[in-house]
Order: C-alpha cells, then sequence, then structure tokens
C-alpha cells in the first residue's frame, strides 16, 4: 500500500493520461484497500502497450478503481471486463463506464478473480492487493483457465521486493522496472 506523505491529503481523484479520455477526472471514495496504479507507472505502461491496445480484449483481474482498464478503454480497446469483490468499487467503476459513455465497451463482475472464467483475453492487467501475495497464483489461474489468447500480455503489479522465480514457464518476460516500492512487469505468453 503507498504511503502519504506526513501533511499530504490523500487524492481521491483518478486522471486518465491519454486516449479519447485524456485529461478525465474521475473522483472515488476514500478506501484503504483502493490503490490505483500511479501516473508515471500507467504511462509506462502504456506506451509499452501501445502497439497492441487497439481492438485488444482486456481484463483487469483486481480491478480495484479501474484505472488500468479505464485507461485501456480510452486508448482504444475494444472491451474490458473489471473483476472485483468490494461493493463500493464495483459501483464506482459502472458509474465510471457509465460517465465516459462506456457501458458497452465494458463489464464488471462481482467475484474472485482466483475463481473467475470467460474467454481468453489479448491483455490482462494483474494488480492484486499487495499484502495478500497473489500474483502468481493469478498467473497460474490466467495459464490453467485458458484465459490468455496466444501472444496475449499481462501486466503485473507487485512490491519491488517479491521474487519472482515461481513464474509460470509458459510466461516470458518482456520487459521488467521497479520505481520506489513497486516493481511492474510485462509478460507475454508466446504464440
Amino acid at each position: 500500500m503507498r504511503q502519504q506523505r506526513r501533511g499530504q491529503k490523500s487524492s481521491n481523484t483518478l486522471r486518465i493520461i491519454g486516449g479519447d479520455w485524456r485529461g478525465r477526472k474521475l473522483e472515488f471514495p476514500p478506501s484503504p484497500n483502493l490503490r490505483p496504479t500511479g501516473d508515471r507507472i500507467r504511462e509506462t505502461l502504456f506506451n509499452w502497450l501501445a502497439p497492441d491496445i487497439r481492438g485488444s480484449r482486456c481484463l483487469d483481474l483486481f480491478a480495484g478503481s479501474g484505472a488500468l482498464g479505464l485507461e485501456a478503454l480510452s486508448r482504444g480497446a475494444s472491451h474490458c471486463t473489471f473483476l472485483e469483490t468490494s461493493a463500493i468499487a464495483i459501483n464506482v467503476i459502472g458509474n465510471h463506464l457509465t460517465q465516459l459513455n462506456a457501458g458497452g465497451r465494458g463489464r464488471v463482475v462481482n467475484t474472485n478473480a482466483l475463481f473467475w472464467q470467460d474467454d481468453p483475453f489479448d491483455i490482462v492487467f494483474v494488480d492484486p492487493p499487495f499484502s495478500e501475495g497473489l500474483a502468481i497464483d493469478s498467473l497460474s489461474h490466467l495459464i490453467n483457465n485458458r484465459l490468455l489468447t496466444d501472444g496475449a500480455l499481462v501486466y503485473l503489479e507487485v512490491p519491488s521486493t517479491t521474487s519472482l522465480e515461481d513464474l509460470p514457464a509458459c510466461l516470458s518476460v518482456v520487459r521488467d522496472k521497479r520505481t520506489g516500492s513497486v516493481r511492474y512487469l510485462l509478460l507475454e505468453k508466446p504464440p
């Protein structure tokens, strides 16, 4: 969980940083469980994804604020499914999709991400709660339940100290960066 600087107010605003909704600010309620991916990391991620995002079918596995999936839709993804268990987060993401007139391109599902199944996705965002150590289990779930298309890209965000020696063998690391206490990777399921 990100630490606030002393005297700094927490921000309950999510800013879309690129695409059709660039600059749009979306409000979400204060919650210790919501940790939206920061602007700088999102900008780097979507620069990585730029050649692949348009027309892609995306999955936001632990949606939280919906920052990653909403950014993907803004940049031309054809669809994004948001998985979340928090009723507050589910309502917020649904409201954001309505505000952005994107209801037909997004679907919010109230479910445990490790038990959910559907057709395969082109791009998957995996940003599980840092305190729960769900990274490897999440990746295994994606592989075992055939939730990735051939050539699919998987974004993984974990604490910078996380060891990924148990990364599923069928995923290759395309990018691997650290910023402060966060490690973020782009993985690929080769065709």
